[in-house]
């Protein structure tokens, strides 16, 4: 991602979308990137948009760099309804949507589109599979957000950005209503987050269980009167008539029948049966504080419906800045009716084959689930995120701390040894140059400077200040002079 920040910065010295005819997204400048062709004849800008894309992957949990999102609902279940569902998952999204121009500027079939596509259709499927083997009512909403934000990148890769948005504005209300449910459910039954242990809370929850209904069937796509269900059917019509294959489409119809179907699991093991261990045997009903929060969201999960519909397409003319004309007549047209027909039938044969196999669960929580029976092995491996994890453990984390750990003892077993003799050397040294120092130099020195002070006080002697010293001195001299001269002529 910071990689195409810096590319286009590189390019066009600005990293504004608009900025007076010199932005990232206005003609000319779009033009000129088009026009620049770099390694494997990838256009700038369809390079920086791949590398965006790729910052946008990660941020909105896209496969396969996904496995932060699931994790991060560990956290107390406001800061996840937050996250999880309108915040920071989204922002991916939105970078993919606002700089949408850039993507579409090889064409609405060129590299950068189609991988946003069927990225988003893989990633869309892949969690909707996973979340069938989750357990917890926590991770089962995570994981079923990895496959709406799918969903809104199928519709960006597919050139639908009016109905990526309006997915993206959807799934904030329900997700949140859903994830606030949830916390709900694991407030009144004593922080148990496990799925197999509830059961038959519909009775004890009551306003709970409504709230949570909404946002379930908001989610799973529930006909006509809800968000959910006019948000996907224009993100899988606008798959459907992507000149770019069929691929996207069908991953994610798919998904969205696996969606009807594991969240029809989570309601019926949830909220209905019997309760199926001892701390969900007494649960209590949430406080207004906690419950006036899931009205107001569930009561935008229905009336956003309203906004999003064929017949009144509000929101989409809102975004191409066109006017909104009712029109009731458009749901008659074939083609609405063939995709109103084929979300009706994946919601249909979700939530009944759903029913069918969880009607009557167990009353006992040790009871292996009905499909883990059936699955086996396939059980475990969606229960365990397809192993991403593991394999980014084994062939990444783990090559990674072995190299860490190598590093480490050549450091501590070569190179500290090492550092330790030279430090031994560079003392001894040293403490041979400070005795030849002290010894030679100081002592000579010292030596030669007493000798210069010896002759100064002998000279100095003589000069004592006293008159009669200095005539003595004179007459013996005097004295001395003539005994020598008399004694050379005799």
């Amino acid at each position: 991602f910071f990689l195409g920040m810096i590319w286009l910065y590189g390019q066009t010295h600005t990293l504004l979308f608009f900025d007076h005819g010199h932005g990232l997204l206005e003609t000319d400048v779009l033009a000129s990137l088009a026009g620049i062709t770099t390694i494997g004849g990838l256009t700038v800008s369809a390079a920086a948009a791949l590398l965006l894309l790729v910052g946008a992957m990660g941020k909105s949990g896209q496969v396969p760099l996904h496995t932060w999102l699931p994790d991060a609902m560990e956290g107390p279940t406001p800061v996840s309804a937050l996250i999880h569902a309108a915040t920071m998952v989204a922002a991916g999204v939105f970078l993919v949507a606002r700089a949408h121009p850039l993507f579409m500027n090889s064409g609405i079939t060129g590299l950068p589109l189609t991988a946003t596509a069927w990225i988003g259709g893989i990633t869309a499927l892949y969690a909707a599979c996973v979340a069938l083997g989750q357990n917890d009512i926590k991770r089962i909403l995570a994981y079923s957000t990895v496959s709406q934000l799918g969903f809104m990148m199928v519709a960006l890769g597919t050139g639908g950005v009016a109905a990526a948005m309006f997915h993206l504005i959807a799934h904030a209300f329900f997700k949140a209503l859903l994830f606030l449910s949830a916390g709900s459910v694991i407030h009144g039954c004593h922080d148990e987050q496990d799925i197999r242990r509830m059961g038959g809370l519909a009775r004890t929850m009551p306003k709970t269980f409504f709230a949570y209904a909404i946002g379930m069937m908001a989610l799973a796509g529930f006909p006509f009167f809800f968000s959910g269900f006019w948000s996907k059917e224009a993100v899988l019509h606008q798959a459907e008539i992507w000149p770019g294959g069929h691929g996207p489409f069908l991953l994610a119809a798919t998904a969205a029948l696996l969606t009807a179907f594991y969240m029809t699991r989570q309601a019926l093991l949830v909220f209905f049966g019997k309760p199926r261990s001892p701390g969900v045997s007494h649960p209590h009903e949430s406080p207004p504080v906690m419950l006036v929060p899931l009205f107001v969201l569930a009561a935008g999960a229905v009336l956003l419906a309203l906004v999003g519909t064929p017949a009144w397409p509000w929101f989409e003319e809102w975004i191409t800045g066109e006017s909104a004309v009712f029109n009731i007549g458009v749901l008659a047209k074939p083609e609405a009716l063939k995709l109103i027909g084929l979300s009706l039938a994946l919601v249909t044969v979700g939530v009944s084959a759903s029913w069918l196999v969880y009607r009557n669960p167990s009353s006992d929580s040790r009871v292996p689930d009905r499909l883990e029976n059936q699955l086996g092995g396939v059980w475990t491996f969606l229960g365990d995120g397809m192993r991403f994890d593991a394999t980014y453990d084994k062939f990444i984390i783990a090559p990674l701390a072995a190299l860490a750990r190598g590093v480490d003892a050549i450091e501590r077993q070569g190179f500290v040894p090492l550092m330790a003799l030279a430090e031994g050397l560079i003392k001894r040294v040293g403490r041979w140059t400070g005795s030849a120092d002290e010894k030679g130099l100081n002592d000579g020195f010292n030596q030669v400077c007493s000798g210069l002070q010896g002759s100064a006080d002998s000279a100095s002697a003589c000069q004592s200040g006293r008159p009669q010293a200095y005539l003595r001195a004179i007459g013996l001299g005097t004295s001395v002079l003539l005994i020598l001269y008399f004694w050379l002529i005799a």
